[in-house]
């Protein structure tokens, strides 16, 4: 896999990316949560929920991903 500038392989830091966005959504999805709920509107707390489980999902493939590629041949000098 090519390496860039940051040490990482382009697909490592893909799953990085993936899963801090993931994460920092996440994050963020509590407050829609909240608001959704001040509003009475329970459907879009619960959308907002369920979107929120994605997320926390993706990020888990994610991490699992980064442990299978850590310390192999495919992954960048940042990960092995």
């Amino acid at each position: 896999m090519a390496t860039g500038e940051t040490g990482f392989d382009d697909v490592s830091y893909d799953l990085i990316s993936v899963q801090y966005h993931a994460l920092k959504a996440g994050h963020d999805y509590g407050q829609y949560v909240r608001d959704a709920d001040n509003a009475g509107r329970q459907d879009i707390a619960d959308f907002f929920r369920q979107v929120m489980e994605q997320d926390s999902a993706r990020a888990r493939q994610c991490h699992e991903f980064l442990k299978e590629l850590s310390g192999s041949s495919q992954s960048g000098p940042a990960v092995s």
